[in-house]
């Protein structure tokens, strides 16, 4: 009788393993399917966009020689002008702290403001880099007035605004921000069809995207970021 019992309990025991197995795979599978289908239908919208060469031609353009970028965090766009001419969109992702610009270091926010680029290179982890002279004149002197940075340190970073290509790092506002690529994981970020703000405080674009604009502007393109 309790030989009979045991092997009752055994096959309740097994079949309860085998249905929860059986539900775990099964979930997996279908998040599975569903991230397959989200970054199926994110290469179809990639594969749908105009490359920056055919958009200046459509715009009447065959080089551009007054480029500036304008940035909506709101939009999660960078865009491509030629003087006032719109020529292209692109989309992009900011620091993790959208509630708030820039302000002090490690706040995970992107800077708001009038910037330049000040110089373009390759960077080992998020492809490659083009760094803007933040803190500009405004950062620092809004820092200046609420005594996060002293007299010494503003007249410095005013310094390096004004005769120096790009400004410093300071310990207090931070710096090395910029446009950057997404590295070794652009397949998956650059098919996503959502945004996904996960920087530090620069403004990520696909490794693609990031070669196309690099190609029309140059140290001294003016940046504006609202």
């Amino acid at each position: 009788m309790d030989s009979n019992k045991e092997n009752n309990n055994k096959t309740l025991l097994g079949i309860f393993k085998s249905a929860l197995v059986r539900n775990i795979l099964l979930t997996i599978g279908a998040i599975a399917l569903f991230f397959s289908g989200v970054l199926v239908y994110g290469v179809i919208l990639k594969i749908r966009e105009v490359p920056l060469s055919e958009a200046m031609l459509n715009k009447g353009f065959r080089k551009l020689e007054d480029v500036n970028l304008v940035v909506d965090r709101k939009d999660y766009t960078l865009s491509v002008y030629e003087d006032t001419i719109l020529i292209k969109s692109y989309r992009a992702s900011f620091g993790r702290n959208l509630s708030d610009k820039k302000k002090r270091f490690n706040d995970g926010a992107t800077p708001v403001g009038t910037y330049k680029i000040c110089s373009i290179s390759d960077d080992k982890n998020y492809y490659k880099f083009i760094k803007i002279n933040y803190p500009n004149l405004e950062d620092a002197s809004d820092a200046l007035r609420k005594s996060f940075i002293t007299q010494k340190e503003f007249n410095q970073i005013k310094f390096e605004y004004y005769y120096e290509e790009c400004v410093s790092y300071n310990q207090v506002l931070g710096g090395n921000i910029g446009i950057q690529g997404i590295g070794r994981l652009n397949y998956v970020f650059k098919n996503l069809p959502f945004v996904y703000n996960w920087t530090d405080g620069s403004i990520a674009l696909s490794n693609e995207d990031l070669d196309e604009i690099i190609k029309v502007i140059k140290p001294g393109t003016q940046i504006v970021i609202k």
